[in-house]
């Protein structure tokens, strides 16, 4: 009685230091260009990413110790192809992990209506960061340009500005208290510093108000991106 032909099944995504490695060839093998690798090499590769196998013979070998040839191929393997797998891993966890608006510039409020607006209608889990300036005042045009600079790389908190004398509390937020920073999350005020210059630098830096708002736990983590190193390496064959 002849037996049928068993059908090759492939590895789910696996976990721990082996599964990880197995997702890595699997991803390596299917993301090569065909043309480019060896005949010997792709077949190797697809070995290893497939340690169950119909053909008893392909099945000695996925299971035996790692040899000598598999060594030095794996060792020959360039970073480029690791890298994307990292890459693709870390941006995959980020967008399970990300949820709520996002936002990438500094929104002007021309009135205390739009700010009240702000502070109590915007969703919840969003961080408000208004600054509170006004023409003329020292320090405001530059932490004006920190928030843009820090607004791009932030697109979940919500970085505002408005004039004084449009907040309809003008005398709250006289010339010697400018400029204001105020931080608010579901309606709650979290942060409020008047005169944020003086806890910087006479010349400051989209860094400087990073690291000084990092101080009070008053930021997020940065949303992920691949460093210009490694997006500049993945190009190179």
């Amino acid at each position: 009685m002849s037996s049928s032909p068993e059908i090759e099944e492939l590895p789910a995504t696996q976990t721990g230091p082996k599964g990880v490695i197995h997702d890595w060839r699997k991803f390596k093998l299917e993301s090569e260009d065909h043309e480019s690798v060896p005949s010997n090499k792709r077949e190797l590769l697809r070995q290893m990413s497939n340690p169950k196998s119909s053909n008893d013979d392909t099945r000695e070998k996925v299971s035996r110790k790692t040899s000598v040839q598999e060594y030095e191929m794996i060792q020959e393997e360039d970073e480029r192809c690791l890298r994307k797998y990292r890459r693709q891993c870390m941006q995959e966890m980020h967008e399970r992990l990300s949820f709520g608006p996002k936002f990438d510039a500094v929104f002007e409020l021309d009135s205390g209506e739009t700010f009240l607006d702000v502070i109590e209608k915007e969703h919840r889990i969003t961080l408000v960061v208004v600054h509170i300036y006004d023409d003329g005042i020292r320090g405001c045009d530059a932490l004006n340009n920190c928030l843009t600079c820090l607004a791009a790389e932030y697109s979940t908190v919500k970085f505002c500005r408005i004039r004084a004398s449009a907040t309809g509390a003008g005398e709250r937020f006289s010339d010697d208290v400018l400029p204001a920073l105020l931080v608010y999350k579901a309606g709650e005020l979290l942060g409020n510093f008047m005169s944020i210059t003086k806890h910087l630098n006479e010349e400051f830096f989209a860094m400087d108000v990073e690291n000084f708002l990092n101080e009070y736990g008053l930021l997020p983590e940065k949303e992920f991106a691949a460093s210009p190193d490694e997006e500049e390496n993945a190009d190179v064959e």
